[in-house]
């Protein structure tokens, strides 16, 4: 009799099993993932990806366009500027995907997907931004080296390198369920950050060694060099900082505010720069081409007052 018992008891559980599994599946995906009661983080991110995708699409478009029309007389940065504008474009998609599947699919698929392009986010910002850092330290600190390291081959070789990089980091994030692996991005966005900052600041500090007795002496192809180095130290600074200082202390938040909080407001951050990074660019050059003269007057309308003003008093020597 006894043995009777264990022997429908053992598939009865096992039904069980399949039942709940059958009903877990069938539960409607949420985007929030166990943040439903924690959504001020998420809802944050979101809301400042929608600047990515109405501002930050165009602007990277028309980077792209501007790099291409200048294409005979290209920068060495140019490559690397180049697939950062297309990055960022793709990322750009992500929100009105996003808000879809949030309010309307519900569907772990399309999650997938949008979870490649974060992963793609996390990875090629600040790879490629570490290569623009890298081509313009070797210019000024290496001018030599860098004559003779001119070919466009290894600037493709190294965007290649690149590329390999964000997708296979995006492919493991799509995956999931690797053990320790929020690790590898607080990993890499320390090393790339740090990197960043030590060229910035070397180039920053080359620069500044010129003869005279202030900035306003400096050769002009030195002060163009100088206002670039400097914008790109700003967007290091404003969107990779909070990363850099919240994610490290993992340890010291409880796993639902990290997952609902400190990650989401970290990442918003990072995320923003699809926007600021082409508005930089677009807002460094003399003439943009493709829009009206008088759109780009009124925009530029600040900076231009601001330049017009009578040139500041030398700095005092040191």
């Amino acid at each position: 009799m006894e043995k009777n018992i264990t022997s429908t008891t053992v598939p009865t559980q096992i039904l069980l099993n399949i039942t709940a599994a059958v009903n877990a599946t069938e539960k409607p995906f949420s985007v929030f993932d166990g943040c439903e009661t924690l959504m001020e983080g998420v809802l944050f991110d979101l809301t400042l990806q929608c600047f990515n995708t109405i501002v930050g699409i165009p602007a990277n478009l028309l980077v792209i366009a501007i790099l291409i029309k200048n294409r005979k007389e290209p920068s060495t940065s140019d490559i690397f500027l180049g697939c950062l504008a297309a990055m960022d474009a793709y990322f750009g998609i992500v929100l009105p995907l996003s808000l879809l599947n949030l309010y309307h699919w519900h569907s772990k698929g399309v999650w997938s997907t949008i979870k490649f392009s974060y992963g793609v986010k996390d990875t090629s910002g600040p790879l490629f931004l570490s290569c623009i850092c890298l081509d313009r330290f070797m210019a000024v600190v290496f001018p030599v080296a860098f004559g003779q390291l001119k070919d466009i081959k290894y600037r493709l070789s190294l965007s290649l390198l690149v590329f390999c990089l964000t997708f296979a980091y995006s492919a493991a994030k799509t995956v999931g369920g690797l053990p320790n692996f929020e690790k590898v991005f607080t990993g890499e966005i320390l090393a790339t950050f740090t990197w960043m900052i030590m060229c910035n600041g070397t180039i920053l500090w080359s620069l500044k060694k010129s003869p005279g007795v202030g900035k306003d002496e400096m050769h002009p192809m030195k002060k163009r060099a100088f206002k670039i180095v400097l914008s790109i130290l700003c967007i290091i600074i404003f969107n990779y900082l909070p990363p850099v200082a919240l994610f490290p202390f993992e340890d010291h938040y409880t796993p639902d505010v990290f997952r609902c909080y400190v990650q989401p407001v970290g990442f918003a951050f990072l995320n923003i720069s699809s926007t600021i990074q082409p508005l930089i660019y677009l807002s460094r050059l003399e003439k943009v081409p493709f829009l009206p003269e008088s759109c780009v007057k009124k925009y530029c309308s600040c900076l231009s007052a601001e330049n017009n003003k009578s040139p500041p008093a030398p700095n005092p020597p040191e």
